[in-house]
This record gives structure tokens, C-alpha cells and sequence, in this order.
């Protein structure tokens, strides 16, 4: 068994040991200016290294360091949830100490012979900070940040998607889809409607905090918007209604629409906006911009007009609008026909897709051992964002989002980490596309 112990981002010890053992302790002799800093440890097999273990710090101040305070499942509270503030330090046997802005009397302790962290019911709403002390006689720690803790008279919404995190669909009498709903938190009852109809569908989840609602064999009648809401356990309240997904059902029996381009050209400038325009015989219709891509069919959007006309906008196109389009058609009165999809529009935009924008989430030189994050901006949706430092081939990290911006995180930083760090995107699927880099951003470690 090997333990390896950090400080400040840099190897300070390994130690290797001949028999199995569940932990090792660091010497560290008196607390100086060289065993100040923030440490992190870690064990290994020959299978390889664990992830590295919480931060302490060790300052050999007079004050001690912040807990941090943090919020389960949730930062607010509702009749029938139990939200709890969890505050964490780094030292074991302290006793926790938990204030409410504006409210000297309040004072909630907990002692914590062993562990080094405490569980706090919230009750109130307000801003909440917490400390620690090593002793009864002992002064407090500096307090942690502060957190905010909202008082809600109905749970927040939880989101709605079909499966694939689209919004809408066009599907044919018969066909099963599979709507998506996630809550901000576990253990809630799921309820799926139509309107205001409560829809009895099969249902199945795989996480306590999500369903999917199976729609086995849909009709013309099942078009519209669906929502979802939860309940929790015991509760009369349900939650606001999330953002709604639309499905609509077309039989083709109508005919299909014109779908044209303004400007009329198939392969736009990069930058460039133009207008797609669905013409329909009649009005009082519900049109949907169909984007094909390597196979893939997804709705782009759909629109109610007024008129016989739909106009559907595409500012600022790059690579990452080359597809196929079309669009269909729908009538929300009985009997809900709908049309065959127009003839193909092909757009092809040259070049890379827009380059990011890189920029530090922290001010001047960061303190070695702490993270470093930095918050890459794009403009396409579900792709993965990768960091890369200057002169390495390598991304130092990366992460797939459906967003079109991400947080990548440099942990546990240290000298080796000095550089000019830039981030790209990337998609593999339906078709490649990799932007171009963004700006540099100097990331600088105080001390190097």
C-alpha cells in the first residue's frame, strides 16, 4: 500500500508500505512558513491511485480557516421537505456553530466528537453562515460564506424533455415516444398532463429523482403541449408545472407545404442570418422547422401564425446549422390532420463553428492548492468543452454539457499548472465539428 501526501499542488512524501493499512500519518513537526498550505493525500495499489482526499489547510494563524456551508437536497424550503444545511471543516471533535443574519439570538450548536462536519434542519428562511471551535473557552473560526435559503410556497418546477433532451416532435399515428421528467430533488411523486388532464400512462425510472413517461401508441388527438409536476411524499402541494414539450401527431393526408429561403441561397457566409418561410394552403395552422442531419431528425422549432406563412429565423449561422431542413404542418382541431413534409432545403455554411470565450472565474494569481475555474463559452449546444495549456496536444480537462457554455475546473493547483490555458468544442456525432480555439487566458500560481 502506498500513501502519497500533497502540498500546495506538489508531491511533498510517498511512503510505501509492506502490508495492507486503512491510513498513515504525515509528520508535519511545528507549524512554520514552510508547513503552512493547503495539503491533499491519497493511497494506491498497483492498480493504480485514488482520487485525492477533502483539503486542509494548515495556516498555524491565530484564527482558524472557514468551514464551508452548503445546502441538501436544495437551497429552499416548503411545507413536507426537509432541507438541511450540512457545515464542514477540517479538523475532527470541534463544535459547530450555526448563525442567522439579522438575528442575534439565533444560535443553533452541534458537537461533533468525531466527525467533521455537521447536519442542520432548516426551519427559517434567510442567510445562514457557520463557524466551528476547537474548545468551549476557544474563539470561533472565521465563518464560512454565507448561504441563502429561500422560503418557496410551491416546490420549484422540474423540466420536461423527450428522450434525446429535445422539446418537441413530429410523429405518426402508432409510433412511442418517451417524455423525461426531472426533479430538483428525490423521492417526489411524478404526474404527467395534457392541459389540465391528468394523463394514466406506463411509467419506469431509473434515479429517484427522474420518470419516463412511456406513450406506447400515439393518436391524432394526442398532439399539444404535455407538463409535468411532482408531489412530495405526504403533501398536498404540487410543484409549479415545468417548461412543456409539444408533440405533433401528423397523418400526412394534407398536403404538404413550400418551404423556400430569404436570401435564396443554399450555402449561406458564415454570420450570416436568413429566414426560412413554411407555406401552407390555409391558415390556422401549427408549423414545425424540421432539421435533418447524418440521419437524426429533430424539431428546430415550431411557431403559430397568423397567416398561411411561418417564418422561422437562423441568425448568425456557422457550421453547425449545415442540414437538411423541412417542415410540416398540423391542424389542432378535430380532426388533427396533418401534412406530408415539404420538399428538402439543404444549407451548407463553410468553415469552423463559431470559436469559443475563455475567461477566469478569479482574480490575479491563484493560490497554490486551490481550484482554478475557468468558464469556456460557446455558441452550439451539446458538444464537449476541453481545456488545453499552451504547447500540449493533451486537454488538461474536459466535459460534455447539453449547454452551450461549460465550467472546467483545474484542481488542486500548483506550480506545474502555470501556463496560457485556451478551450475548444467538439462533436463527433451526427457529423464532426471542432471550433477553433479561443483567446488565451495566463493562469498564474502566487509564488511560482
Amino acid at each position: 500500500m502506498d500513501f502519497e501526501l500533497f502540498k500546495d499542488g506538489v508531491t511533498q512524501e510517498i511512503v510505501h508500505l509492506g502490508l495492507p493499512a486503512m491510513e498513515y500519518q504525515f509528520p508535519l513537526g511545528p507549524v512554520t512558513s514552510d508547513t503552512q498550505g493547503l495539503y491533499r493525500c491519497r493511497s494506491g495499489l498497483s492498480s493504480g491511485w485514488t482520487q485525492l482526499s477533502n483539503l486542509l489547510e494548515v495556516t498555524g494563524a491565530e484564527t482558524l480557516p472557514p468551514p464551508v456551508l452548503s445546502t441538501e437536497p436544495v437551497s429552499w424550503i416548503t411545507p413536507g421537505l426537509e432541507t438541511k444545511l450540512l457545515c464542514r471543516g477540517g479538523f475532527r471533535g470541534v463544535t459547530f456553530l450555526l448563525r442567522l443574519e439579522g438575528d442575534d439570538q439565533f444560535l443553533e450548536v452541534f458537537e461533533a466528537p468525531t466527525g467533521v462536519e455537521a447536519t442542520f434542519p432548516v426551519r427559517r428562511p434567510g442567510n445562514y453562515s457557520c463557524s466551528y471551535r476547537t474548545h468551549a473557552a476557544g474563539a470561533p473560526s472565521e465563518p464560512s460564506a454565507t448561504v441563502t435559503v429561500e422560503e418557496l410556497g410551491a416546490p420549484l418546477p422540474p423540466t420536461l424533455s423527450l428522450q434525446g433532451a429535445s422539446a418537441a416532435a413530429v410523429l405518426h399515428p402508432g409510433a412511442r415516444t418517451t417524455l423525461v421528467c426531472v426533479a430538483p430533488l428525490s423521492g417526489v411523486h411524478f404526474q404527467l398532463r395534457r392541459g389540465e388532464e391528468v394523463l394514466q400512462v406506463p411509467m419506469s425510472s431509473t434515479s429517484p429523482d427522474r420518470v419516463f413517461f412511456h406513450l406506447n401508441a400515439v393518436a391524432l388527438g394526442d398532439g399539444g403541449l404535455y407538463t409535468c409536476r411532482y408531489q412530495l411524499r405526504g403533501q398536498p402541494t404540487w410543484s409549479l408545472d415545468s417548461a412543456p414539450a409539444e408533440l405533433l401527431l401528423s397523418d400526412e393526408t394534407l398536403p404538404a407545404p413550400e418551404l423556400s429561403a430569404e436570401p435564396a441561397t443554399p450555402r449561406p457566409a458564415p454570420g450570416a442570418s436568413l429566414q426560412l418561410r413554411c407555406r401552407a394552403p390555409r391558415p390556422g395552422l401549427r408549423f414545425a422547422l424540421v432539421r435533418e442531419d447524418a440521419g437524426q431528425r429533430r424539431v428546430h422549432r415550431v411557431l403559430s401564425p397568423a397567416g398561411t406563412e411561418a417564418h422561422f429565423e437562423l441568425r448568425d449561422v456557422s457550421a453547425a446549422d449545415s442540414a437538411n431542413y423541412s417542415c410540416v404542418y398540423v391542424d389542432t382541431e378535430p380532426p388533427f390532420a396533418g401534412s406530408a413534409p415539404s420538399a428538402p432545403l439543404e444549407l451548407r455554411v463553410e468553415g469552423p463553428p463559431p470559436r469559443p470565450q475563455l475567461r477566469p472565474l478569479w482574480r490575479g494569481a491563484v493560490t497554490p492548492g486551490r481550484d482554478a475555474v475557468l468558464r469556456c463559452e460557446g455558441q452550439v449546444p451539446d458538444v464537449t468543452f476541453e481545456l488545453l495549456r499552451a504547447g500540449e496536444k493533451e486537454a488538461s480537462t474536459q466535459t460534455r454539457t447539453a449547454h452551450r457554455s461549460a465550467d472546467l475546473v483545474l484542481t488542486y493547483v500548483g506550480p506545474q499548472h502555470v501556463g496560457n490555458y485556451s478551450c475548444r468544442y467538439r462533436r463527433s456525432w451526427p457529423k464532426v465539428l471542432v471550433s477553433e480555439f479561443s483567446e488565451p487566458v495566463e493562469l498564474q500560481v502566487a509564488g511560482s
